[in-house]
């Protein structure tokens, strides 16, 4: 359930940047649209992907244990 010893500096770091990425991606897509800008919509959508990637393997390293078998 708790992070190991070694890992909660790096788990609240794959949080915080994933959240970061999340709201980058957010801004940098709407400003691409708004601004009809290809490379700029397309660089906000890989960053928004790579936010939530970030979180989902964080959640699934936290509940490494708890599945129900």
């Amino acid at each position: 359930m708790a992070a190991r010893a070694g890992e909660g500096h790096v788990l609240l770091v794959k949080k915080l940047y994933g959240l970061f990425l999340i709201i980058l991606g957010s801004m940098l897509t709407a400003a691409g649209v708004s601004y009809a800008s290809t490379g700029l919509t397309v660089f906000g959508i890989l960053a928004l992907i790579a936010g939530a990637i970030l979180l989902v393997l964080k959640i699934m390293r936290r509940n490494e244990g708890n599945w129900i078998k």
